[in-house]
């Protein structure tokens, strides 16, 4: 549902993922992580969705909402983001995304969307838990509205935005009228943090926890598309080694004779 006027309805979509310094251990099933001992945060692409939301609404006018697909603890992440600012936050929590991979979790944010005014999505350009890169693009899809990734700048005039994404060896621009999707990358902004008087306005803003029959949206029918079959801890590293030598030309010697017999890289 897209509305036209002065301000602009803007809404973010949020993923809650495992803070990065958080050591991730292998559930008993081999195919999921243990989730008990992590530290949940805001994924950090969409942290900085959240920030440009908050920039572009500052500058037009408008409110920002949030919009995120999980379980009770990402009740923390959204509140997290209306403390940042964002005037209003809903939760999709329904047994049935268990079964969603990316582009299911995409299908049901497009369904969320079509129920409520947007003017302008922002969404992280991929979360640093599985790390497909799918979710924004395929929720513009599903809507039917142009997408573009990987922005590092965006500005809003009169109906139109103005985007610079990050492309192999340079940047790009591209224009496009809204409504509109565009994904975040690293530089767009440095997000604020979440002030003490943020957190407790935080707390009177609407947050609505929702399932998947309160939108009229259909629980995945379908096997998903992909399915984690196993996961593996990386190989522990060799350890290094000190080479060893009576001055600096020796060592330079020894250092090319390692690379050559040992490493074979040259």
């Amino acid at each position: 549902m897209e509305r036209r006027g002065f301000d602009l309805e803007i809404v973010v979509l949020l993923k809650q993922v495992p803070a990065t310094e958080t050591f991730v251990e292998i559930a008993g099933d081999g195919a999921s992580i243990r989730t008990d001992g992590i530290k949940w945060v805001i994924n950090p692409y969409d942290e900085l969705a959240v920030e440009e939301a908050l920039r572009i609404r500052e500058k037009h006018g408008g409110t920002v909402t949030v919009v995120s697909a999980g379980n009770e603890k990402t009740l923390d992440a959204v509140r997290t983001a209306l403390a940042m600012g964002a005037d209003r936050g809903i939760l999709i929590n329904d047994p049935a995304l268990k079964s969603c991979d990316g582009l299911g979790i995409a299908k049901v944010l497009a369904g969320v969307l079509k129920t409520i005014p947007f003017d302008l999505v922002i969404a992280g350009q991929r979360a640093v838990d599985d790390e497909n890169f799918l979710v924004g693009p395929a929720a513009a899809e599903f809507l039917n509205i142009p997408s573009i990734s990987m922005v590092i700048r965006a500005e809003v005039t009169n109906g139109v935005i103005r985007c610079v994404k990050s492309v192999d060896g340079g940047t790009m621009e591209l224009e496009a009228r809204l409504p509109l999707l565009f994904t975040t990358q690293r530089g767009l902004n440095e997000p604020r943090y979440a002030s003490l008087p943020g957190i407790m306005k935080a707390k009177k803003k609407p947050l609505e926890v929702k399932t998947l029959a309160d939108f009229k949206i259909d629980a995945p029918s379908e096997e998903a598309t992909t399915r984690i079959v196993a996961m593996n801890l990386p190989p522990a590293r060799k350890a290094g080694r000190i080479i060893q030598g009576a001055d600096a030309r020796q060592k330079a010697a020894e250092l090319v004779k390692a690379l050559r017999e040992e490493a074979g890289v040259i």
